[in-house]
């Protein structure tokens, strides 16, 4: 865990150093428009909503699985078997879609699929080997690595593929937080200055309907689980 965290903090600080010194290059500048407007909201939803999946799952296993020497195989690992990488997908994406060139979302997606597709096949390798009979037979029943299907996403209730509880969330707000604040600063000051502060306005409205549809997410989605685990005690 440790040696990824280094790769990763070593990859994000060249990723800013070559925005540093080329920011005209793929920054997204000087454009307003539908699109424009649609990109920078899809774009917070994506990172809210990875945000959400990655806390789902990393608080769905602890809880389940302190030691890691129980196979998950509910809550969002029955929906795809790697969902935090599923996760951390969707906030770069969102982060790609609010600030960056079009372009540079094939390249981040090349570069997802590179970065993530050995430590895929290393976890899979190591799994297999702790649970030689339970994880092929919850590899057949959960066949997505990272893409969930739709017809698993119409089928279940997103209850119960997407639990989450306040306590889970409380430990992970500062990096919400964190992340939504600096890629609101910089595109809030982008289209200030190419669009004037009422087009600031404009975009703000949309994505502060976003926010508020994902408050109200959350809320639900922390009834949903509280209320299913009372009913399993009793």
């Amino acid at each position: 865990m440790k040696k990824r965290l280094k790769i990763n903090g070593l990859v994000m600080l060249l990723a800013t150093l070559l925005l540093a010194a080329f920011p005209a290059v793929f920054l997204r500048k000087n454009i307003t428009g539908s699109s424009d407007n649609a990109a920078e909201i899809f774009g917070v939803a994506s990172i809210l909503l990875g945000q959400l999946v990655r806390v789902s799952a990393r608080g769905f296993k602890s809880e389940h699985s302190q030691n890691g020497n129980v196979l998950i195989e509910g809550g969002p690992y029955s929906l795809v078997r790697n969902p935090m990488y599923l996760g951390i997908f969707l906030i770069g994406l969102g982060v790609v879609l609010m600030l960056f060139k079009w372009w540079v979302v094939a390249i981040f997606i090349v570069f997802f699929i590179i970065r993530y597709i050995l430590l895929i096949y290393q976890e899979e390798k190591k799994l297999k080997s702790l649970f030689p009979e339970k994880y092929p037979a919850y590899c057949r029943n959960v066949p997505h690595r990272i893409r969930p299907s739709i017809k698993a996403l119409l089928e279940k209730d997103i209850c119960e593929y997407l639990p989450l509880k306040l306590s889970w969330i409380k430990k992970e707000i500062g990096s919400i937080i964190a992340v939504l604040f600096l890629v609101l600063l910089v595109e809030s000051w982008e289209d200030i200055k190419r669009g004037g502060i009422q087009e600031y306005f404009r975009e703000l409205a949309g994505i502060s309907a976003v926010i508020l549809l994902f408050v109200f997410l959350v809320g639900y989605l922390n009834w949903c689980t509280v209320n299913q685990n009372g009913s399993n005690k009793k």
